[in-house]
């Protein structure tokens, strides 16, 4: 490594670990712990590139970005900082940094990416990396949520296949939209693949093209049966074999335990390349203030009254379990946005908003088209402003069916007469269906 790195930090263990591990690499080095001297130093015309702290004594290191690159054009800057949030990402990207690091950073890691920097520098004149604009609804400061943003961060860096492991409600799907906004696939497609394209007659063709070299997320494989996970190996086989420039990144999303029960191996290790654990909500309830209090903005911005949360009202929030998870939460706020009697929402309201209502019991008592509606409507949400793939009916058909069959089978105990008489369908017609929908049928006791 050659060259000179100026280093911006208000932590002298820091200055000092980067100062000996850069000279040790070859590089010389000029250590500060103020914003105002680095300053001087890149007016001067010092230094080929830069690593800076966010939050300094004299100033903020992400405001400095825009001056740094008026005066000294092509310098790059690495952004590193203990606020790693992925919004302090997206900042430092729109600031026009040329790299960014959460603490605590690994220091191989710092090391190549300085050492990147200074070969920008030999090679051409650096550009900073285009921003990703959209802004990500990813709260908390805990330390489940710091090992998030560094899982994160690293997926962000990686082109690795990634599987996005969580509870329901925990924010999976978003997860895999923030890894792609801010990659450098960020204007590329983002396609979901719902669990019912993977049914017989998903148009793997048809996935392929509405993805381009974007991303693909294989969503809900805890869903998908035996002969959808075959569909999905299909889909992922047919990736690897597409030229790199077209070839889409891929993620899959998950309920906990799936990689090692209820998922062929093969297709969990084709999509595991890195890991990504979301945390629920019970393991970070020291983010139930910021959260909620993101959330009653939300629904005053949508109309509701200014709300805030009373002390009492915020530890009762706290002691509760979140089975549900964000979601959970952020659907409790808005009931309480609109229903509470007073800004300042009291405890016993919060515990009202927490009760199961009517509304809890609704999905017992629903008929099986509100039901079909339901999870139609999902499927559509799922693919955001895109449309599914063509050939809809069929998939949706196919998905309603292969439960019908596997449940009239298990009630006649695999009797396929039985079974085709119940159904009222052909025996043949029955063969050919569990055949297709890869069911396979055992002999047992019949319920009745």
């Amino acid at each position: 490594m050659d060259g000179t790195v100026l280093v911006a930090d208000d932590d002298r263990s820091i200055r000092t670990v980067l100062t000996q591990a850069l000279t040790r690499a070859g590089c010389k080095v000029h250590a500060t712990s103020s914003l105002t001297t680095l300053m001087r130093w890149v007016g001067e015309g010092l230094g080929d590139a830069v690593i800076t702290d966010v939050a300094m004594p004299d100033g903020n290191g992400l405001e400095m970005l825009p001056k740094i690159a008026q005066d000294r054009p092509g310098l790059p800057v690495i952004v590193i900082s203990a606020r790693n949030t992925v919004m302090t990402a997206i900042r430092a990207a729109e600031a026009g940094a040329w790299d960014y690091l959460p603490k605590p950073f690994d220091l191989p890691d710092l090391m190549a990416r300085t050492a990147r920097a200074l070969d920008s520098q030999r090679a051409a004149p650096a550009t900073a990396p285009e921003p990703a604009p959209t802004e990500l609804p990813l709260i908390g400061q805990t330390v489940p949520m710091q090992a998030l943003y560094r899982a994160l961060a690293r997926a962000i860096q990686s082109d690795l296949p990634v599987w996005i492991s969580g509870e329901q409600g925990t924010g999976k799907s978003m997860i895999a939209r923030a890894i792609h906004d801010q990659s450098p696939r960020h204007a590329l497609p983002f396609q979901v693949v719902a669990p019912g394209d993977l049914g017989p007659g998903g148009a793997v063709e048809n996935m392929l093209d509405h993805a381009g070299g974007g991303t693909l997320v294989l969503d809900g494989l805890h869903d998908v049966d035996a002969g959808a996970q075959a569909q999905a190996l299909y889909l992922v086989d047919a990736v690897a074999a597409l030229p790199a420039a077209t070839r889409p990144r891929l993620m899959a999303t998950a309920q906990p335990g799936q990689g090692a029960q209820g998922l062929r191996a093969d297709l969990f290790h084709r999509l595991a390349g890195a890991v990504i654990d979301v945390p629920p909500m019970r393991e970070r309830t020291g983010d139930v203030a910021l959260l909620a209090t993101h959330f009653l903005y939300l629904a005053e911005v949508a109309g509701a009254p200014p709300r805030r949360l009373s002390p009492d009202a915020l530890e009762v929030l706290r002691g509760h379990d979140w089975p549900g998870n964000v979601r959970e939460l952020g659907n409790t706020m808005h009931r309480l946005a609109w229903a509470a009697r007073a800004p300042l929402v009291s405890a016993a309201e919060a515990a009202e908003a927490l009760q199961p209502g009517p509304a809890a019991a609704a999905p017992v008592q629903q008929t099986l088209p509100g039901a079909v509606a339901q999870h139609v409507q999902r499927y559509f949400d799922l693919h955001g402003q895109e449309l599914p793939p063509d050939g809809l009916y069929h998939r949706l058909l196919a998905e309603f069916e292969a439960p019908l069959l596997r449940i009239a089978l298990d009630a006649v105990g695999g009797n396929q007469a039985r079974c085709a008489a119940l159904l009222g369908i052909n025996r043949n017609t029955l063969r050919k269906k569990l055949t297709a929908l890869d069911i396979e049928v055992t002999r047992g006791p019949k319920l009745m």
